[in-house]
């Protein structure tokens, strides 16, 4: 297995991300939690879906990010979908600012991943696609997915 691979588990992915949005540039962040947050995160029992970023005194929180209770941690536990900081430098937060300025422009979470033992949250510069473009999209997988099986019959002899 790659060591770079290695170093950045995924634990979660937001699948609709890339099929909703039109995605321009990502940031890396790291995310402020409490001890059964990195928990229950570790375990892989975290929620993407609904969340989303907002700025505010020059910091960036991820808001409804569904992070389960921790079962063992019945007296220092968390709430579930409480706003987390995000830990970025000041400058990224302005170029960050100043893109979703820009008209149609978002900042949507990709995936929650950990780096080097910490939980890392990768943020995406997104602009929401057209239906048209999403119809674009799928055609153009299935026309892959196709060519890629015929190639495959063609090998074999089965064609």
């Amino acid at each position: 297995m790659n060591q770079r691979l290695a170093a950045q588990a995924s634990i979660v992915l937001n699948r609709r991300a890339r099929f909703d949005y039109a995605i321009d540039e990502t940031y890396e962040g790291g995310l402020a939690l409490m001890g059964s947050e990195v928990k229950s995160i570790r375990a892989g029992k975290v929620d993407i879906v609904d969340s989303f970023f907002a700025v505010e005194k020059g910091e960036l929180w991820m808001r409804q990010l569904y992070v389960a209770p921790f079962e063992q941690a019945k007296n220092f536990g968390h709430e579930p979908r409480r706003a987390r900081k995000v830990l970025l430098h000041r400058r990224e937060i302005a170029q960050l600012v100043a893109s979703v300025k820009r008209e149609g422009y978002t900042l949507i979470p990709i995936r929650i991943y950990l780096k080097e033992g910490r939980i890392k949250v990768e943020i995406g510069v997104a602009k929401g696609k057209k239906t048209v473009d999403k119809r674009r999209d799928i055609a153009k997988k299935t026309a892959e997915r196709e060519a890629r099986d015929d190639a495959g019959r063609a090998r074999k002899g089965n064609f």
